[in-house]
């Protein structure tokens, strides 16, 4: 399946793009939504993309021999402050997040990513560093998998796939998505008809090995410190365990203080950083016709307010 980018026409309009302003695309991926912005920008307008995959980083340069205003950093965009530190920009007018995995990610088998096509237990966004997920239930014990695969799976069967894999690894090592899938299927007594048995248990083991969750709590927070006043910040999440995340961060930041309710605040109580704005948007029927996979996207948007 090509690329197509999700909520596109939602993300711009979210992002108030202002011709000669300064935008990070936090993710991105194959550059749908980073070409998006870039043919809303003037000639004085920048655009800095960011992904910590190789494979997205290339078609990145690519873009940028040809685009004078867009650079592309490979790094992990919870290290945003320092991709933008090292560009010498203080604050941009718009920060997009597009979480999670990638179609190109799922699509090509060989990134291990995926249930459906048979390749090489991988699961990292950044194949260069990090464990790889057979490197990790090669070594990890039933109760560090169950916990795993329940916390970021809220997998229901977490122990009895826990001890299945535990059992099949002692016959033969683990090394593909095929054999993966195949154990936690055959350990669940019980089949959602709606959804692949191995649905909740790749995206628990992919969440855990890329750290996605912890990536996206520093990512928020350093996306806010980095948005000029009036900026927009539009995050795309696509499970509950991210979308909760988002909503509570967003939610927080935009609240006053708590102090005590008996007392006033002072003037110089800090004041909230952001304002939220709208309600979470989804993808209409136009879109999910052509792309079912954003059916599960949920986009939220907050502005920077004038707290410092």
């Amino acid at each position: 399946m090509s690329h197509i980018p999700v909520l596109l026409h939602e993300a711009l309009t979210a992002l108030c793009i202002q011709g000669d302003g300064t935008y990070l695309d936090c993710t991105f991926g194959r550059g749908g939504h980073s070409r998006a912005i870039l043919a809303e920008l003037d000639e004085n307008g920048r655009l800095i993309g960011l992904d910590r995959d190789p494979s997205a980083v290339a078609v990145g340069k690519d873009l940028a021999e040809t685009d004078s205003r867009f650079d592309i950093v490979h790094i992990a965009f919870s290290e945003l402050e320092s991709a933008l530190d090292g560009l010498s920009i203080s604050h941009v007018n718009g920060v997009l997040m597009d979480l999670g995995v990638s179609s190109p990610q799922l699509d090509e088998a060989a990134r291990g990513f995926s249930f459906q096509a048979d390749g090489p237990l991988d699961m990292r966004m950044d194949p260069t560093s990090g464990e790889s997920a057979a490197d990790w239930i090669a070594r990890a014990d039933a109760d560090e998998i169950a916990h795993v695969l329940w916390v970021f799976g809220e997998e229901r069967f977490s122990r009895r796939i826990a001890r299945a894999i535990v059992e099949a690894r002692d016959i033969e090592p683990i090394v593909t998505t095929a054999q993966l899938s195949k154990i936690v299927s055959d350990a669940q007594p019980k089949k959602d008809q709606n959804k692949h048995p191995a649905t909740r248990a790749f995206q628990a083991i992919r969440l855990y090995i890329n750290g996605e969750l912890s990536e996206v709590e520093k990512g928020l927070e350093a996306a806010v410190n980095r948005l000029a006043v009036g900026g927009r910040l539009a995050v795309i999440s696509f499970h509950s365990l991210e979308d909760r995340l988002v909503k509570r961060a967003l939610r927080d930041a935009s609240r006053p203080p708590q102090g005590d309710p008996r007392m006033p605040l002072p003037d110089t109580a800090a004041k909230p950083k952001l304002k939220l704005v709208g309600k979470a948007i989804k993808a209409g029927p136009d879109e999910l016709s052509v792309n079912p996979r954003a059916r599960s996207a949920v986009l939220r948007i907050a502005e920077r307010t004038e707290a410092a």
